[in-house]
């Protein structure tokens, strides 16, 4: 059996299809093909190999100004927790904060790992973003929205606050809610572990506080953005407990949990958005990818690329990869560890990424017609994908057995990539969060 991250050389077929789907790839300016491609969908997803890559950053900011500029894309989705994504999305919109510019917005990012979005890259992007919807009426503003699941404490304080601002009557049921979470002093992780123990939960109360403030927001979501900011909020703490629940069990379906929310939640904004309303999707390739091209589907884990590609392929979902052969990275060696640069060496034997530089040897676009069934599109190899945490001595475990075909409709490809710039330096959190992963990531 060949191993993950290795399989036959490539042959000219591959290589010569490589060559046939690729342009190069310098600036903005040369995102053409994928802009026409991409401009037609109501969705389209971006990944990104790493967390940690300054030139992924960098040229899916390109790709999402274009698409905002040239094509009406009015909402972005990313990968990180509602709370502090709806302060920036207040930010950008002119609706507070106006004295800060995007780095002191950024620093309210609290949760590890911090430079996954306070950095320089998204820094100057939000500062566009910024002057981009001055001036602007509100329907006309680009949103900026967390799509993720781990703000379980965060969440139920904002309901609190909204509760008694809009809906006192619906102060006891926050409350309960509230109160049960309470012994746990506000970590997750501590929650759940005490569910295996004594079989009682929160599910009850955080459930029912969901269905409250749903039934006072439901009719309202649509068009007012206080009332969808409560919305989402209760749904990620109900989605949240669950979660945490279900990861201290070692079942791998608590990311089946996780990346269904960040769908769901996907749906609500193109909902609160309108009819006509186009959206950007910015996370991990893991997430973006659609896991039916990849071994994750031999362990029943779906992801969002996959679920937003099912629920809706009938208005257009534009999914795009990026991929590089060598560089460095910004990463930790442990889960809750401070930021350090890494050496990302050259891609391994077989792979996709050493197929690409073998073809290409330069940055390149890669757009994929309806014809999928080529050597290299059909070909399975192992496609490297690099999280928080990481270790180039031991990089040959970060290769997905991948269907380039299946799993995205564009590719963007990278020689050299050098290390994202954090704001700041990452302080060890008192209490780390943790994330389950699929196969091979």
């Amino acid at each position: 059996m060949t191993p993950v991250g290795q399989s036959e050389s490539s042959g000219s077929g591959v290589l010569d299809e490589i060559r046939s789907l690729a342009s190069p790839l310098g600036g903005a300016e040369d995102l053409d093909r994928l802009v026409e491609q991409a401009a037609v969908a109501r969705f389209v997803c971006v990944g990104e190999a790493s967390h940690g890559t300054h030139e992924f950053y960098a040229r899916r900011a390109d790709l999402s100004r274009r698409l905002i500029q040239e094509h009406g894309f009015t909402w972005i989705g990313v990968e990180a927790d509602w709370p502090d994504c709806w302060r920036i999305n207040r930010w950008v919109r002119g609706q507070a904060d106006q004295g800060l510019d995007a780095r002191g917005v950024l620093e309210t990012f609290k949760r590890w790992p911090t430079w996954m979005w306070a950095n320089e890259e998204v820094a100057g992007f939000l500062d566009w973003l910024h002057q981009w919807n001055a001036g602007r009426p509100a329907g006309d503003q680009v949103g900026f929205y967390g799509l993720d699941v781990y703000s379980l404490w965060d969440s139920l304080r904002e309901i609190r606050t909204w509760v008694q601002a809009n809906a006192p009557d619906a102060l006891p049921a926050a409350e309960q809610a509230w109160q049960c979470f309470t012994p746990y002093g506000e970590d997750p992780h501590e929650y759940a572990w005490s569910t295996r123990i004594v079989p009682e939960t929160c599910e009850a109360d955080v459930v029912a506080l969901l269905a409250e403030v749903r039934r006072r927001t439901l009719d309202r979501a649509g068009q007012d953005p206080e009332a969808l900011d409560a919305a989402l909020n209760a749904m990620a703490a109900a989605d949240a407990e669950h979660y945490y629940r279900t990861m201290v069990g070692g079942d791998q379906q608590s990311w089946n949990v996780r990346d269904t929310h960040m769908a769901d939640v996907v749906d609500l904004l193109a909902e609160h958005h309108g009819s006509g309303s186009k959206g950007l999707v910015w996370e991990h390739n893991t997430h973006v990818g659609d896991a039916r091209a990849t071994d994750m589907a031999r362990y029943g884990l779906v992801n969002v690329g996959q679920l937003v590609r099912e629920r809706h392929a009938a208005e257009g979902v534009v999914l795009v990869g990026l991929a590089s052969h060598r560089g460095t990275v910004i990463a930790a060696g442990a889960w809750g560890d401070p930021e350090e640069t890494m050496a990302v060496p050259e891609a391994r034997p077989g792979s996709h990424e050493d197929a690409l530089h073998e073809a290409l040897g330069e940055p390149a676009v890669l757009v994929f017609g309806p014809d999928r069934s080529g050597p290299w599109l059909s070909r399975r190899a192992g496609h490297r994908a690099i999280g928080v945490v990481y270790s180039s001595w031991e990089d040959a475990g970060n290769y997905v057995p991948t269907v380039m075909g299946g799993r995205y409709d564009a590719l963007l490809w990278f020689e050299d990539t050098s290390a994202l710039r954090p704001l700041h330096h990452e302080r060890p959190p008192e209490e780390p969060e943790f994330e389950t992963e699929p196969t091979g990531f």
